[in-house]
């Protein structure tokens, strides 16, 4: 799926955008799921507005902004689970981390028309830090994504500047790091876009009569561990390609209560 040129190009710039790594009928069974989750969540009375909180917008425009987002879809739809380990998407981790290559977690984000809400522009590592820095993003697109319908703006290099002083919810300084700043990630239905999570990185709002539909998974070297007990999921450690070296962490440490 990709070259020597373009690994290099992910670790001089901390993104890479992988074009057609899932074919048309693999993205229809994906918007289908979507659509599935989407409704089941609403007859389960947990259909919520996961949009962005903080003071990166103004109060007013925040209302009326939407987001859907579900963590760990592959426990809600077996496309989710053919995508996660799909031979395309574990031929370019492979080079990106390594052979030996975990899953973190997923989640699906939906930005509806009109009103999909904006990310403020941030790193992901605060969420879930780790020794190596070796996490990435891999956002598989389900629709174009254009500026117009709010697709993702990243800073090329920022991953070199290491952790950033975050505030709010783990976003940056909207002021310091606007969104329209970043170079706009233009990408057609199938594309995957892979990026480092101390990438900065971030979304203007929906404002096109198209729906704006991503699942994005976290990916990590196995050997890459979480400096603290932060974003601990069902799924962490999943086994996506190559081996698990260590042993005694072949799962999640967590307890039941």
């Amino acid at each position: 799926m990709i070259t020597p040129q373009d690994v290099d190009f992910y670790n001089e710039n901390g993104y890479l955008l992988v074009k057609g790594v899932f074919n048309k009928q693999e993205i229809e069974e994906m918007r289908a799921a979507v659509d599935k989750i989407i409704d089941r969540a609403s007859r389960a009375n947990m259909d919520q507005n996961h949009q962005w909180q903080g003071d990166f917008l103004p109060a007013e425009e925040l209302k009326k902004l939407v987001l859907k987002g579900f963590h760990d879809v592959q426990y809600h739809d077996a496309a989710f689970l053919r995508a996660m380990a799909h031979p395309n998407m574990t031929a370019v981790l492979s080079q990106l981390i390594g052979p030996n290559v975990q899953l973190h977690h997923s989640k699906m984000l939906v930005k509806p028309p009109e009103n999909g809400a904006a990310f403020p522009m941030h790193q992901d590592q605060p969420y879930f830090p780790h020794e190596n820095h070796t996490m990435l993003a891999a956002s598989v697109h389900m629709d174009d994504a254009d500026i117009e319908n709010g697709c993702l703006h990243v800073i090329p290099g920022s991953h070199k500047q290491g952790p950033l002083q975050h505030v709010g919810r783990h976003y940056l300084n909207a002021k310091e790091y606007p969104v329209s700043e970043g170079t706009p990630c233009i990408a057609e239905a199938g594309d995957v876009l892979f990026f480092n999570y101390l990438t900065i990185h971030g979304s203007p709002a929906n404002k096109s009569e198209r729906t704006r539909r991503n699942v994005l998974y976290q990916y990590r070297s196995a050997t890459d561990f979480p400096t603290n007990r932060e974003h601990i999921n069902w799924g962490s450690g999943i086994m996506v390609c190559g081996e698990n070296p260590n042993f005694n962490k072949a799962r999640p440490e967590f307890n039941l209560v």
